[in-house]
């Protein structure tokens, strides 16, 4: 299974996921690490010139426009089963339950900590960070 960390210095966990640069990506195989990549992802950045608008009757980082550019981030890690950020808005969680990867909001900090309590079964999902 793959498990995937934004961040945008690879060291610790973005406090929002659309912001971040990158996806730290880890291949688990028995509960040891057996791969390790990064790979650059799509933000708010790359999306400046595009309209932000979201539509009637749509909430911030909801409807067609938000969900067009969540699928726009999350392509880059399809083979991946779970994210790992330490804030993200309702929309793009949402599109990513859809996309079949589980998030994951984590008050932890350091990328290597977090994934040790991930492997141990103690990362704890804190659904309070969505914004």
């Amino acid at each position: 299974m793959k498990i995937a960390f934004v961040t945008d210095d690879h060291k610790t966990i973005s406090a929002h996921f659309g912001r971040a640069a990158f996806y730290e990506i880890f291949t688990l195989e028995d509960g040891k690490v057996t791969e390790r990549e990064a790979r650059p992802k799509p933000g708010h950045d790359q999306f400046a010139g595009e309209p932000h608008g979201e539509g009637p009757g749509h909430a911030r980082g909801t409807g067609p426009a938000a969900e067009g550019r969540h699928l726009r981030m999350v392509g880059v890690i399809p083979d991946c089963q779970v994210l790992v950020a330490r804030g993200m808005g309702h929309g793009a969680f949402e599109n990513l339950k859809r996309q079949g990867i589980q998030p994951i909001l984590t008050e932890m900090n350091e990328i290597e900590a977090a994934l040790e309590v991930y492997r141990d079964g103690r990362l704890v999902d804190r659904p309070e960070r969505l914004h």
